[in-house]
């Protein structure tokens, strides 16, 4: 008999868990779900899946983000991102930071069944509600919304997204294991960067830019 793929799930919103566990159980074997991306990583390296499940927008860590780092650890696991983000920037990103599927949380179920099925086999997917408009998008080199976003380093992105969410610098140091001063100097770097000055305005930017959906 052969072992079912063993699948870790990430969704900061229980029913979409829930609904992720219904479907995903029929032919998988779900070891785990969390609800933000460092809780993913922790998971992730204890569990060690076959195969993650992870929206784009989720606390502490963003899915890209955790996606780049989660390649790292396991370099054989298999990403599909369910999320809401439509934009064929997203997609790309979110490719490049190591997916083998992208579908929208609006995308029917069968269409996770056939990424499932096709990521097993080492195939990529993309749901049928993309496919026309990525193509024409990405074949335009029209994806430029990640573009200043590149000019940030890892970490930058790490702080700047719990910055977004309102953490204090020492919480944020404490996340990170680095020190208060290390926070306050990546947070100078990152206003250098995005020529942006106030809190809100680094929010309002890590909003439009799928960092954090808080």
């Amino acid at each position: 008999m052969t072992t079912p793929p063993r699948v870790l799930l990430a969704d900061d919103h229980t029913l979409v868990l829930e609904g992720f566990r219904r479907i995903v159980e029929q032919r998988c074997e779900v070891v785990g779900a969390v609800e933000d991306g460092r809780a993913l990583l922790d998971a992730a390296t204890r569990l060690r899946p076959d195969l993650i499940l992870l929206d784009i927008s989720m606390p502490l860590l963003n899915g890209v983000d955790a996606a780049r780092q989660l390649k790292k650890l396991l370099p054989d696991v298999k990403l599909i991102f369910v999320t809401m983000h439509a934009d064929p920037a997203y997609v790309s990103e979110a490719f490049k930071a190591g997916a083998s599927a992208y579908l929208l949380k609006r995308s029917a179920a069968r269409e996770l069944e056939q990424a499932i099925d096709s990521v097993l086999k080492g195939q990529y997917f993309v749901t049928s509600l993309l496919t026309k408009d990525l193509v024409t998008t990405l074949s335009a080199g029209q994806v430029g919304l990640f573009a200043q976003r590149q000019e940030l380093t890892p970490r930058q992105r790490e702080v700047l997204q719990l910055i977004a969410e309102g953490r204090t610098i020492k919480e944020i140091a404490s996340l990170l294991n680095i020190s208060p001063k290390t926070v306050e100097f990546h947070k100078a770097q990152i206003i250098f960067h995005l020529n942006l000055r106030t809190t809100a305005e680094l929010t309002k930017y890590a909003l439009a830019h799928g960092l954090t959906s808080a």
